[in-house]
């Protein structure tokens, strides 16, 4: 199977189930989040709300993955920047919390215990909270997992904690830290606003009666904010799973998914005969050491890249080399872009700039086959179990029965944090910026007492704890496996 022995094609198949998994379970877990206030308001019943947010979650994904493909470059080339336009990226990002090249280098089975820890721990989390009905980050734990297997690989093989990505994973941290703060405050001042222009005797600030729904308009709203939240949480969120799935392949079988398979290698060659000439416009005089060090990784990785191209045959390993080398080489050309490294001219940066992207596909893309899996695994998921989230959101985080009011403020809060978020290719929670959105929502109505205190601190208390917990769990994990898996 795969060309693999049949023992690591039996992995193979286990940590794609296991991904499978993950993702079903960020389905009940986080999309509970944005059918709870269509529920809650009577807005929809609650199994046409489930069924149809399942179904845009699975769209969210399709349409992310598919922005991949050349089929869409005409739509994507229509807009400079947007939610739509990124494609993978948030995947992208995730990818980047590990040390791909480094654990390749080490071995498969090395490689197949980094991952097998992020994803046990990601999914003990995940169930345990969700079994407490407490609304609980995905992502928050996903990253956790990710950069705790991530230390126990780097402190077993390297210089400490060298090969983290301290960059990248603070870029995220900082994401899903203002998340939640943004939420709040936003919904918060929403809420007022809408109390300011329609009276707080309003319908929409009354909970609704038994069979009763609320005003067409506010229900219209409340229906389409739903819809583009569990859209972009298809876009945002089932990236993790796209990019979790990506990096089993690429651990597994390097020859074939190191590059994206449905591009000519060969091509890379005529990038590389539009960039040397550039770096001939060196002049060591006017540079510092750090500067010089940036060009000469740079002229390396350029020829070690031609050598490579020159083969009649490339070889899976060559395969790996070259998605190392792609790698480093755009990130050199982004540093000899802004520090100003070389004398370019207008036209030499923009063609540089053009070059950096013409390389990304590359390195960055997902085969549609597991975009769609990763799809049906969330949008399934998305059925079933949301119960429990949906009872905390719906009652236990506020006094009071949530209102049409209270529900649509939380709901535009939440959709516009993830859209943008996936615009800027940052994993965000949207469990956080819900549930901090509707607590928000209830401080505006009735001060900080409209708070239920046991559940807030809950969903406090696994905000604080997930990282730490999901970290250190992953890292003695990694241990674990490294032992049952590497001889």
């Amino acid at each position: 199977m795969f060309g693999l022995v049949t023992g690591l094609a039996i992995l193979l198949v286990f940590c794609l189930i296991c991904v499978c998994f993950f993702e079903f379970i960020n389905g009940f877990h986080d999309t509970a989040n944005a059918v709870a206030t269509v529920i809650y308001t009577k807005s929809l019943h609650p199994t046409t709300a489930v069924i149809w947010s399942g179904f845009l979650n699975f769209l969210g994904v399709i349409t992310g993955g598919m922005l991949s493909y050349k089929g869409f470059q005409i739509l994507i080339n229509s807009f400079n920047e947007g939610v739509f336009t990124e494609g993978i990226g948030v995947a992208t990002s995730i990818i980047k919390l590990l040390p791909v090249n480094d654990m390749l280098d080490t071995g498969v089975m090395v490689s197949i215990s980094v991952i097998l820890a992020a994803l046990i721990t990601s999914i003990v989390w995940n169930l345990g909270t969700w079994y407490f009905g407490i609304p609980c980050s995905s992502s928050h734990t996903l990253i956790g997992s990710l950069i705790g297997a991530s230390m126990g690989f780097s402190f077993a093989y390297f210089d400490g904690f060298s090969k983290v990505n301290t960059e990248k994973a603070q870029e995220i941290f900082l994401s899903l830290l203002l998340s939640p703060v943004f939420g709040f405050s936003m919904a918060l001042l929403l809420m007022i606003i809408l109390k300011r222009l329609l009276g707080r005797a309003h319908l929409i600030f009354q909970s609704p009666k038994d069979g009763s729904t609320p005003p067409k308009w506010i229900r219209g709203i409340l229906i389409t904010t739903c819809s583009l939240v569990s859209f972009f949480h298809g876009s945002n969120d089932g990236q993790k799973g796209v990019s979790l799935a990506l990096l089993v392949l690429i651990c597994f079988l390097p020859g074939t998914y190191a590059l994206n398979h449905t591009k000519n290698i060969q091509e890379v060659g005529k990038i590389m005969a539009e960039i040397k000439p550039v770096l001939t416009k060196f002049d060591a005089s006017t540079l510092s050491s750090e500067q010089i060090g940036t060009y000469q990784t740079t002229l390396k990785v350029v020829t070690e890249m031609e050598t490579v191209l020159q083969k009649p045959n490339i070889e899976p390993r060559d395969k790996y080399t070259m998605r190392k080398d792609i790698s480093v080489l755009r990130k050199q050309l982004d540093i000899i872009i802004k520090d100003k490294i070389l004398p370019l001219n207008a036209d030499e940066t923009k063609l540089l700039k053009t070059d950096i992207k013409l390389l990304k596909p590359y390195v960055e893309f997902a085969p549609f086959w597991i975009v769609l899996l990763i799809s049906v695994s969330l949008g399934v998921g998305t059925m079933v179990g949301w119960k429990r989230i949906v009872v905390t959101i719906g009652e236990r985080i506020g006094k009071e029965h949530l209102t049409s009011a209270q529900g649509a403020c939380a709901e535009i809060v939440a959709a516009m944090t993830i859209g943008l978020a996936t615009n800027f290719k940052l994993p965000v929670s949207t469990t956080h910026v819900l549930s901090s959105g509707v607590a928000g929502t209830m401080v505006a109505k009735g001060g900080l007492r409209n708070l239920r205190v046991k559940t807030v601190r809950n969903i406090a208390l696994a905000w604080v704890l997930t990282l730490p917990v999901c970290i250190s769990g992953a890292a003695f994990l990694f241990y674990v496996f490294k032992a049952l898996l590497v001889k």
